[in-house]
């Protein structure tokens, strides 16, 4: 029989790399900025923000299983046997909201953002790792929106439009910089593709297409 030892699952520094999010950088690309979400601010939204409805659905169900309890014994065994499938079926958002809290903390280790000169980068994942490209040239529109939890926690979630669909960056610190940032890249990338620096005459310095962290 072959011998394994105790490292043999363990992750070799190679595959450590791999799973980081400069791994994907191109040779030509510069990484502007990379960041989490502040991860006290990501964890209480992720308790309150089904919280409400969760606690609703479970008191309404709670009732009719309370019910159940007492009226149960006098059941048959096959109607019963049915109506604890349906409520377990039937308590689904209550189970979608407690997976959420046992895997906020998980969610956050994996969740990451990285700003290059050519795109956005979203790390993400619970069980593997997952990486989205955000290219400016598709972006639609750049937001902010700070609610009530975010603003006590000094966070703001950052809206991102683009050809792909709707993309969310949450819980940023310094989110009024970032976003304010972000756009300005969008906007000179866009207007360079739409007026190249060719076509401009010698006096019209134009927009900028190369970065640099300040």
């Amino acid at each position: 029989m072959a011998k394994f030892d105790e490292n043999y699952f363990k992750l070799s520094e190679e595959d450590k790399k791999m799973q980081d999010i400069t791994s994907i950088v191109a040779e030509d690309e510069q990484v502007l900025w990379r960041g989490k979400p502040k991860k006290s601010a990501y964890i209480l939204n992720k308790v309150l923000s089904m919280l409400p409805f969760a606690l609703i659905w479970l008191l309404f169900d709670g009732a009719f299983i309370a019910m159940l309890c007492v009226f149960g014994p006098k059941l048959p065994t096959f109607f019963l046997v049915v109506l604890i499938v349906f409520f377990a079926f039937h308590l689904l958002p209550v189970w979608i909201w407690i997976t959420n809290i046992v895997t906020a903390n998980r969610q956050h280790k994996n969740l990451e953002y990285m700003f290059t000169n050519k795109r956005i980068v979203i790390r993400s994942g619970i069980i593997g790792i997952d990486f989205k490209n955000i290219y400016y040239a598709d972006i639609a529109s750049v937001n902010l929106k700070v609610g009530l939890i975010d603003k006590i926690c000094k966070v703001g979630d950052i809206y991102i439009k683009s050809r792909e669909g709707a993309n969310v960056l949450f819980d940023l610190e310094n989110c009024y910089f970032i976003v304010q940032k972000l756009q300005e890249i969008v906007v000179d990338l866009k207007m360079d593709a739409s007026f190249p620096n060719a076509l401009r005459p010698e006096n019209n310095s134009g927009y900028q297409t190369k970065y640099t962290k300040k």
